[in-house]
């Protein structure tokens, strides 16, 4: 597989958690924990369907350490993100969570054959402005705190370490993903009663939203995800994640729960630019690197 195509097969995840907020919506008023133990359910179960087409092989011989990674890295970031925005419900809150792609960016860097392209920081720098201009515009709950800023802070850091460290174990196959969301989904489903009631979703359109979200963000987001970070442009994938919380709003808007804005507007123009810097680095990055060899 070629180092473009993985790209682009990393960023269908991205396009895929732009829906997300959408699909969460819906499935209101199922509480996180049990929503999180329902989709990774489903995305694991689909996951070893297709596992099963390729051969449960696949997953003889890999080291209960990197299930372990897996499972801490899923598990680790939703328990780290729901409990933030439990303590503190606010647009900052969600903006220190969403440095991850920053994150990326920067950690990558630090990978055999990867190097920090100023260029790219400059496109991730300029994506992550668009981006707070649509976090930081969105309507809150409640006020920001020192605790639910640093968990969000905990939450990016989770999340970016779990895309950056999957790199390092490019040798496992993806089908491995099938465990870690099973694996999340039964803890999620252990911890659901101890900190949540539990409430099943209302009616048709509910478990459509549930089976949706199972099917997409959170099941067939993280397969195609481990093949970007694994094999794909890590750091041009890092800037492009920006586009999430536009493509997330303008999906919203579309569903008649947000309104447009000018903001949208100069948000847009903002991740589009920085992704197309990024772009532009690591196209002349491959240039370079062919002339050499």
């Amino acid at each position: 597989m070629t180092r473009s195509r993985a790209t682009a097969i990393g960023f269908t995840a991205v396009l895929m958690w732009a829906l997300l907020a959408l699909f969460t919506i819906g499935s209101a008023p199922v509480p996180p924990f049990l929503l999180n133990a329902l989709t990774f359910g489903i995305g694991g179960t689909l996951g070893l369907i297709w596992t099963l087409r390729n051969g449960i092989g696949r997953l003889r011989g890999i080291s209960w350490r990197v299930y372990a990674f897996g499972i801490i890295g899923l598990f680790g970031y939703h328990a780290l993100y729901f409990t933030a925005f439990r303590i503190a419900p606010s647009a900052e809150t969600g903006l220190m969570a969403y440095l991850w792609p920053l994150f990326i960016v920067l950690f990558a860097s630090f990978l055999p054959g990867e190097r920090l392209r100023p260029m790219v920081i400059l496109g991730a720098l300029i994506a992550f402005a668009g981006a707070a201009l649509i976090v930081l515009g969105r309507e809150a709950d409640g006020a920001a705190t020192p605790l639910g800023l640093f968990l969000g802070f905990l939450c990016a850091i989770t999340w970016a370490g779990y895309s950056t460290l999957s790199r390092r174990l490019g040798d496992v196959p993806t089908e491995s993903v099938t465990i870690y969301c099973l694996g999340t989904a039964l803890l999620s489903a252990l911890v659901h009663p101890l900190v949540e009631e539990t409430v099943w979703p209302q009616d048709m359109l509910g478990w459509l939203a549930v089976l949706a979200l199972g099917i997409g963000p959170v099941g067939a987001a993280f397969f195609t995800w481990d093949i970007g970070m694994k094999k794909g442009d890590i750091q041009l994938l890092g800037v492009a994640s920006y586009a999430a919380p536009l493509l997330s709003t303008l999906a919203l808007i579309v569903a008649g729960t947000a309104t447009a804005s000018w903001a949208i507007l100069v948000a847009a123009v903002l991740i589009t630019a920085g992704a197309a810097l990024a772009a532009r680095a690591g196209t002349e990055a491959g240039t370079g690197t062919s002339a050499k060899s």
